[in-house]
Order: C-alpha cells, then sequence, then structure tokens
C-alpha cells in the first residue's frame, strides 16, 4: 500500500506553538506547520474541510520531501532561534503517518521538535512507531460517545481507539500531551460527559497534574453552517467541570 498523499503539502505557515493549541510545551515558541490534504473522519462541524474532506483530483498541492521540509525548517529556525520544530497538522497528519515518521526522524537528527495534532484514530501500530519520535502531540478527544464518533463517520470502536492513543503517548516519556475538547452544542455539551471526559484524562500517566485539557467553542462550518455557536457561558461552564479533576484547562475561541 502506498500514501496517496505522501509529500502532498496543501498547507504550510510559522505558528505561534500555543495556536496548535500546546500551552505547556516551550511557550513563545514558533513551528514550521504543514498539512497534507484528507481524514479519516468526516465531522459535519469540520474547520478545516477544504482540505480534510478533500482528494488530490481537486486541491492544490506542491511535493516537498521530508528532507525538503526539515532542510526549510531547519534554515528558518537558523534565521530566527524561536523556531522549535515542526508541527503536522491542518488535515488529518495519521492518514499519511508515514511522511510524519520519515519527517521526525530527520527533524530529531537536526534538533528539531516534532508536534503532533490528531484526531488519534489510529492503529496501535502506528502510535507505538510514532510515539518514540514525538516530542509533543495535541490530541482529540471529540466526545465520550461512541455515538458522537459514529456522526462523524467514524468506524465501530473509534472512541476506543482515540483513547488508546491519548493514553499511549501520555505513557511516552519524551511526548509531552494535551487534549482538545470542541464543544458542540446539543452533541458533547453535557456537564455529565465532560466529567467523565476529564475523569478518564486524570487516571493516565501524570494523574490531574498530567494532561493539560482544553476546551474549546464551536463555530458553524460546513455541514452545521446553520448551527449556532457553542454559548461562552457553556464552555466556560464545562470548563469548570474538568478543572474538578484537572489541575491544567484552558478554554479556546472565547
Amino acid at each position: 500500500m502506498i500514501a496517496e498523499n505522501y509529500g502532498r503539502v496543501t498547507s504550510l505557515a510559522l505558528d505561534p506553538v500555543e495556536k496548535k493549541p500546546l500551552a505547556r510545551f516551550r511557550p513563545g515558541s514558533l513551528v514550521v506547520s504543514v498539512g497534507s490534504y484528507g481524514c479519516n473522519l468526516a465531522c459535519p462541524f469540520c474547520q478545516n474541510h477544504e482540505i480534510s474532506q478533500a482528494a488530490s483530483g481537486n486541491i492544490a498541492w506542491r511535493e516537498l520531501s521530508p528532507d525538503d521540509l526539515v532542510s526549510l525548517a531547519a534554515a528558518a529556525r537558523d534565521r530566527d532561534p524561536r523556531i522549535a520544530g515542526v508541527a503536522f497538522t491542518y488535515n488529518e497528519p495519521l492518514v499519511g503517518w508515514e511522511y510524519v515518521r520519515d519527517c521526525a526522524r530527520l527533524a530529531r537528527e537536526c534538533g528539531l521538535a516534532t508536534v503532533l495534532v490528531s484526531n488519534g484514530l489510529a492503529e496501535p501500530e502506528v502510535i507505538d512507531e510514532l510515539a518514540p519520535l514525538l516530542d509533543a502531540a495535541n490530541i482529540d478527544l471529540k466526545s465520550f460517545s461512541s455515538a458522537f464518533y459514529d456522526a462523524c463517520g467514524g468506524p465501530t470502536g473509534a472512541l476506543d481507539a482515540v483513547r488508546a492513543t491519548i493514553a499511549r503517548l501520555a505513557d511516552e516519556p519524551g511526548c509531552h500531551l494535551e487534549v482538545t475538547t470542541l464543544v458542540v452544542p446539543g452533541m458533547n455539551d453535557s456537564e455529565e460527559e465532560m466529567g467523565q471526559i476529564a475523569t478518564w484524562l486524570a487516571s493516565l500517566g501524570g494523574g490531574a497534574e498530567g494532561i493539560v485539557h482544553h476546551v474549546t467553542r464551536f463555530f458553524p462550518r460546513w455541514r452545521m453552517r446553520g448551527a449556532a455557536p457553542t454559548p461562552v457561558e457553556t464552555v466556560h461552564r464545562l470548563a469548570e467541570v474538568s478543572r474538578g479533576h484537572l489541575r491544567h484547562v484552558l478554554v479556546g475561541n472565547c
């Protein structure tokens, strides 16, 4: 099998690391953010659907080999020492995980950090191979309900797979882990579900002190353009629920 999107870059930008979002990994630094196309979910509220739901024939991309990407990032760091490394983001990086792996190996040789921003939906063998190469990751935990992942087009067992990814990365000594939950009205905005998410995160390596939890606000996009944004008070209320279990809880998009 060949990863069709290997080395096919649709998006390339220099971002603050906090935008990933990573709140407690090299704050104040910058990362070269790179994305391709494709995703293994089809969330109706996707914020990057233009690339995540695209195929090669209907989106512009350019070839950027692992050598080229790492050389570009290293040259950028030489010009600006604030640049910490490379972030794989924008679409779902794990649909082309071999590219992440190959770039991460080269980045490590150059002293560049590797950041993964992902929905976490992958086989354990993939995560086992990537985990030792990652310096930081932000994984979406969209819900604690299998029905939510069904609504996002996920395969059977999607929630269990995402949880396994988060647990595996939480146990990886060299990988700083943060988790994001986007609060979508009527889909995952109950205090009960947020309590389940936070309780489970607190049970992982590091306990309540360990994982940073980002609770973020939904805005209408893609197939949910007619929906209302998440009320700001809802985001803050659910963040307080999470704070009942975790020390480091942040709100976003408010």
